[in-house]
């Protein structure tokens, strides 16, 4: 039997693993920003090396002997006294079993494989992408399907062979209960979006694609992200092909952003979203770094952090009433004559796009529902990884109405299946539910919310995201969170009331 304080030896091996994990991390990180092209295949190998490590000590005998003290290592069952009735630690090793259990699926080899691949595949996309070439990529996806399907094979499922890999992102969610919300979210959406393009009140937005200097865009970009509360001395930003957040501890997280001389909301718009990712990051607990207690506790609500400050506040009205002449006066000449009102219906307008970083808040989610749609099609049917192209360009236009013209804007533009994320793109739509329902409450519990930000007052929303989310790291999972921090479960209504109320106003809808 062993006690609380015992528990000191478990999560002293655990946070050891962790600096491990963070070399990866840094790794990652400088293979999308500053490693040169031609390291590709020593990067790989150095990736794989570190995995296998790390996996070896999250699955070796001192890993099994420090937890079975505490956990029936078969069943995750807590041993008597092992928790002394302490929420907390009763939470720590459910979590740390979660863990040890997955990774005892896995072989090292296998692991070490996957990451040598992913790493390769990384180089192989942005050359792909770069040339428009689907036909240049296609090769490694293939093999990161099949070592997909091997992993699945590892793990096993009880009703889809895309359950697990939902799982790794999202815990304990499944096809059968995401597919429903989908369903009935798509069935709003594609009318919805319809109906807005027939409306006569269409935003001038022109002036959003003339030239913007790229420094200023930067410069303006993290003002916005100093005022969110994302602390310089605790992160930085940097540009890379994807916009990407990365943490190696509380205390050094690592954004990116793109940018574009014609594409005012680009830079600004990832940056801020990255800056939500970045906020939850620095927001978790330092003291418990390395343990469950200390990391976020799903993609999705991860999710909901970065699409709550980019939609819920970066593209509200008090956000551009207090920002908008402070960006007026960073771009004098191209924003002459433009109101802040002009300027909020442009940056909302609702325009069926080819690139889902890019898109609007209405259509965003047919993006991450195509991809749902094709992941489940190569996991669990017999959709073969040469038909992408074609398969994706017709959901485009079924969709969205609009048919992708390059490789690069269409099958090409997420880097997370040279990755093997696959699993990964419904945690985006989650995080969209999780995030209008979120910052309903928020909004609840400080009625002079819209008034604070229309002040440029961020932090207030900052510290009640820090306090009801970030601070609690995994020891409730993402259905208890929504619950103890809204009194209900994830209710999707919030979201599409939303979006009627936002974009009704906007397009003078019925």
């Amino acid at each position: 039997m062993q006690t609380l304080k015992d528990l000191k030896a478990l999560t002293a091996f655990l946070k050891e693993t962790q600096v491990l994990s963070s070399a990866i991390s840094l790794l990652s990180w400088d293979q999308e920003t500053y490693m040169p092209s031609g390291s590709g295949q020593a990067r790989a190998e150095q990736l794989s090396a570190l995995m296998g490590l790390v996996h070896e000590r999250q699955t070796g005998k001192e890993m099994s002997q420090l937890l079975s003290a505490s956990v029936d290592l078969e069943t995750g069952e807590l041993k008597a006294g092992s928790s002394s009735g302490d929420a907390r630690a009763s939470a720590l090793l459910r979590e740390i079993w979660r863990d040890y259990h997955r990774a005892t699926q896995l072989p090292s080899d296998f692991v070490r494989r996957m990451g040598l691949e992913c790493s390769l595949a990384h180089q192989v996309w942005i050359e792909a992408r770069n040339k428009n070439d689907f036909a240049h990529f296609a090769p490694s996806l293939k093999k990161i399907v099949a070592l997909k399907k091997e992993e699945i094979d590892y793990l096993g499922y009880e009703a889809s062979p895309y359950d697990p890999l939902l799982d790794t992102f999202e815990p304990g969610l499944t096809v059968a209960q995401i597919a429903p919300v989908f369903a009935a979210l798509k069935e709003m959406l594609v009318p919805f979006v319809e109906k807005i393009a027939a409306s006569p009140a269409q935003p001038k937005d022109d002036f959003l694609r003339a030239f913007y200097d790229e420094e200023k865009q930067i410069i303006f970009g993290k003002k916005v992200l100093a005022a969110m509360g994302f602390s310089f001395d605790a992160g930085r930003q940097d540009i890379s092909a994807h916009p990407f957040t990365t943490s190696f501890h509380p205390t050094d997280v690592r954004i990116t952003t793109r940018v574009d001389p014609h594409d005012l909301l680009s830079s600004l718009f990832s940056s801020i979203h990255e800056g939500g990712h970045g906020l939850y990051d620095q927001g978790l607990s330092v003291a418990d770094f390395g343990t469950p207690l200390g990391e976020s506790i799903s993609l999705g609500i991860h999710e909901s952090q970065s699409r709550l400050w980019e939609n819920g506040v970066g593209r509200s009205r008090p956000f551009w009433r207090y920002f908008f002449p402070i960006l007026k006066e960073t771009f004098p000449d191209v924003l002459k004559g433009v109101e802040v009102e002009g300027f909020y219906a442009a940056i909302n307008a609702v325009r069926p796009s080819m690139i889902r970083v890019e898109s609007d808040e209405v259509t965003y989610n047919l993006h991450i529902m195509l991809r749902f749609e094709i992941e489940r099609q190569l996991i669990e049917g017999d959709l073969k990884v040469d038909a992408l192209p074609e398969l994706w360009n017709a959901k485009m236009e079924e969709y969205l109405g609009v048919r992708p013209k390059t490789d690069a804007e269409g099958v090409l533009q997420d880097v997370h299946w040279s990755g093997g994320a696959f699993g990964y793109f419904p945690t985006y739509t989650l995080g969209n539910l999780y995030a209008a329902q979120f910052l309903n409450q928020a909004k609840k519990e400080m009625p002079e919310l819209d008034a604070r930000i229309e002040a440029g007052d961020l932090l207030p929303l900052k510290k009640w995201l820090n306090d009801k989310i970030h601070r609690w790291g995994r020891q409730y999972t993402s259905g208890e969170l929504v619950q103890k921090v809204c009194g209900e479960t994830l209710n999707p209504k919030y979201f599409s009331d939303h979006l009627h109320k936002k974009f009704g106003e906007i397009y003078r809808l019925e």
